[in-house]
C-alpha cells in the first residue's frame, strides 16, 4: 500500500485580493446603513447683495464648513459630492454695516434647506465680511510733451493724439482715492527724428479690486525738421529803479529888526 502526501494548494493572490475587497465592500455597505454619524462637510454658499452699489474688499467664501449628523448614505453623498447641492443663499441688506456672517441664522437656513440631515453648527475662521461703496472715476490722459527727446533740429509739427483720452476706473471708493487726477504718459523713445505712432502702457495703480477700461493708449504725432531757427523774442529789460529825489532844503530867513 503506497502512501501519497497531498501538497497544500498555493494561494492565488488575485483571488485573495478579490475576497478582501468583497469583505470591505460588505462592511462599508452595512456601516452606511447606520444612523447618527457626525461629519464636517463643505457646503456651497451664495451671498445676495446689491452688486451695483457695493463691492467686497475681501474675498467672499464660496463654501462653509458645516457640522451635520445623519444617515451614512446621506452623509456620504454630501461629503463626496458637496457641489451637487444647491448653494444656500445668504442675503446682506446693509453691506457697510454687516461685518460678520450670522452663523445662528445661517444654521437655521441650512436646517430648512437640507432637511435630510441635522445641522449642528457652522464652523470656520473666514466669517468676516468687508464691503465698500462701488465708485467710478474717469481720469484724463496727457502726454508729457516737455519730456519728448528729439534729435537736433527736429520739432513736433502736429498735435499729439492720444486714444483713448480718458480712462474709466471702477472699484472700492477707498481705493480709488489713490488714483491720480491726471495720468501723464512719457515717451520712451530717444533722439526722435521720425513721426511717432506707438501704444504705450499706462502708469496706473495695479490692484485686483480696481478695474480699468484699458491699461494702454495709442500716442501719435508728427516730427519735422526745423529749416530756420525760431525767432527769439528778446527778453524785456528789467526796469531801472527810480532814483530817490531828496526834498530841497528850505532855509529860514532871519528877520532883521531895525531900530528907529
Amino acid at each position: 500500500m503506497s502512501l501519497t502526501t497531498t501538497q497544500p494548494r498555493p494561494i492565488r493572490l488575485p483571488t485573495l485580493i478579490l475576497c478582501l475587497l468583497a469583505a470591505a465592500l460588505i462592511w462599508l455597505l452595512n456601516a452606511l446603513n447606520k444612523n447618527n454619524y457626525t461629519v464636517n462637510v463643505q457646503y456651497p454658499i451664495e451671498f445676495i447683495y446689491d452688486q451695483k452699489r457695493y463691492v467686497p474688499t475681501s474675498p467672499l467664501p464660496k463654501t462653509l464648513t458645516v457640522n451635520i449628523t445623519g444617515n451614512g448614505w446621506k452623509l456620504f453623498r454630501k461629503t463626496w459630492l458637496p457641489f451637487r447641492s444647491q448653494p444656500i443663499r445668504y442675503p446682506i441688506d446693509r453691506p457697510l454695516q454687516t461685518k460678520f456672517i450670522n452663523t445662528a441664522s445661517l444654521a437655521a437656513a441650512l436646517t430648512e434647506h437640507a432637511k435630510d440631515v441635522r445641522v449642528n453648527f457652522v464652523a470656520g475662521d473666514t466669517l468676516a465680511l468687508n464691503f465698500d461703496l462701488l465708485a467710478v472715476q474717469e481720469v484724463p490722459v496727457k502726454v508729457d510733451s516737455a519730456g519728448i527727446d528729439l534729435a537736433d533740429r527736429m520739432v513736433v509739427s502736429s498735435l499729439i493724439n492720444v486714444s483713448p483720452q480718458t480712462i474709466r476706473f471702477e472699484g472700492p471708493a477707498r481705493l480709488l482715492r489713490a488714483v491720480p487726477d491726471t495720468i501723464k504718459v512719457k515717451i520712451p523713445a530717444r533722439r526722435l527724428a521720425l513721426s511717432y505712432d506707438e501704444e504705450l502702457r499706462l502708469p496706473i495703480p495695479r490692484h485686483p479690486l480696481i478695474r480699468a477700461s484699458t491699461d494702454q493708449v495709442a500716442v501719435s504725432f508728427e516730427v519735422a525738421e526745423l529749416l530756420q531757427p525760431l525767432p527769439v523774442t528778446p527778453a524785456p529789460e528789467p526796469a531801472k529803479p527810480q532814483e530817490e529825489t531828496k526834498p530841497a532844503k528850505t532855509t529860514k530867513k532871519a528877520k532883521s529888526t531895525h531900530r528907529k
